[in-house]
């Protein structure tokens, strides 16, 4: 009786890559599915700027002093008292009528006590440290003192360049995926009002670092001093609230509420009108859209809701919301489908009919749009 030898048959190449590589590209999917991991790098340089910032001792500056400026800014007696006259103004003269104690009222309350415990101090922080980065890596950008500009013109160059950048940075928000993914929790808002304004992700703020560029070319010439920062703060506010108004004639150079609502529009491009003061930026890059009567009670929000908000559910359940907001540019991104499903389309329906005006409430006299998802560009 003869015996044969059989060799063990090789392996298939595929068995080899999946002992070998496999197991790495599971844990990476699965990790991609769970989280998206370019948002980290905005909190990693974000992380990075405040760790610099500390290590250098904030360039010198006084980190107290400044916060308490910023603070002074955004919440002091003179801004404080805007924001109530703008209150008044939305109850006299609103754009959609709604309850003094809506929903996204309360809950962009919210975002004004995170703004003044977590977001103040790490601006403070971004911003000196950015600062300071920015005079030791590039001294020779910081201009010496030129005693032919008046200090009143340097003041005037540095808010009007401070508000391109501004512009610019917006414009990045809407056209590169990581921004955007923090920056639509400011477009998620379906209820706008003055404390809009303040509906920001902490982390958005390292994006908009670059308009601290022009004071600092311009430091030896001049700052801006905490009045017109206020006033520019104001005409922000002012902006995202819930008042059909406009400036007349200056509606061409200053953004008013009318302009602004455009660029927060349910079921339109938001990409126009990004302006934060000035609407001459929008108006040299052909991304201004001038209200009309229709667009000046327009609803606001992000079509089909991909990031919760606290009109989502029977209950408004505010503080899970805002964890889960916060939370919601570490997320994985939602797939989007080619046609929109009908759960968006009534959802749609639902909330224009719910933001009509009295008497104009119909059952089939609402037009939605053809597409009715999200799209961002990469």
């Amino acid at each position: 009786m003869r015996s044969v030898l059989v060799a063990p048959a090789a392996p298939p190449p595929h068995a080899a890559a999946q002992r070998n590589g496999a197991p790495v590209g599971v844990a990476r999917r699965q990790l991609r599915s769970r989280v998206y991991l370019p948002a980290f790098s905005i909190a990693a340089v974000a992380a990075a700027l405040v760790g610099i910032g500390w290590s250098h001792h904030w360039g010198g500056a006084n980190f107290g002093a400044a916060m308490t400026s910023l603070h002074v800014v955004l919440a002091g007696p003179a801004a404080l008292f805007i924001i109530g006259l703008i209150l008044i103004a939305e109850r006299v003269r609103p754009a959609q009528r709604r309850g003094l104690f809506a929903r996204g009222y309360r809950h962009d309350l919210i975002f004004v006590a995170c703004n003044a415990v977590l977001v103040v101090p790490l601006v403070t922080a971004l911003a000196l440290s950015f600062s300071a980065v920015a005079r030791q890596s590039l001294p020779w950008i910081v201009l010496p003192k030129i005693g032919a500009v008046p200090r009143w013109c340097a003041m005037v160059v540095i808010l009007v360049a401070m508000d391109g950048c501004n512009w610019f940075a917006h414009l990045s928000n809407h056209r590169v995926r990581v921004l955007w993914r923090f920056h639509e929790l400011h477009h998620s808002q379906e209820d706008m009002n003055v404390l809009t304004v303040f509906r920001t992700h902490p982390l958005i703020h390292v994006s908009y670092l670059i308009a601290l560029i022009p004071g600092i070319v311009l430091l030896a010439n001049g700052s801006l001093p905490t009045a017109l920062l206020i006033t520019y703060g104001g005409i922000i506010a002012f902006a995202h609230s819930n008042t059909r108004l406009g400036f007349g004639p200056l509606d061409r150079i200053i953004v008013s509420p009318n302009f602004h609502r455009i660029h927060h529009k349910l079921d339109g491009p938001q990409d126009v009108n990004l302006g934060f003061v000035l609407t001459i930026w929008d108006q040299l890059f052909g991304t201004a859209v001038f209200p009309t009567d229709e667009t000046i009670r327009t609803d606001t929000g992000l079509l089909g809701r991909p990031l919760i908000v606290e009109q989502s559910s029977a209950r408004p359940h505010h503080f899970s919301v805002f964890v889960a907001q916060l939370l919601g540019p570490f997320r994985p991104l939602r797939e989007h489908t080619g046609t929109a499903s009908h759960r968006c389309a009534a959802q749609s329906l639902e909330r224009v009919e719910h933001l009509c005006w009295p008497g104009e409430r119909t059952a089939h006299g609402v037009d939605l749009p053809q597409h009715l998802e999200t799209f961002v560009d990469a």
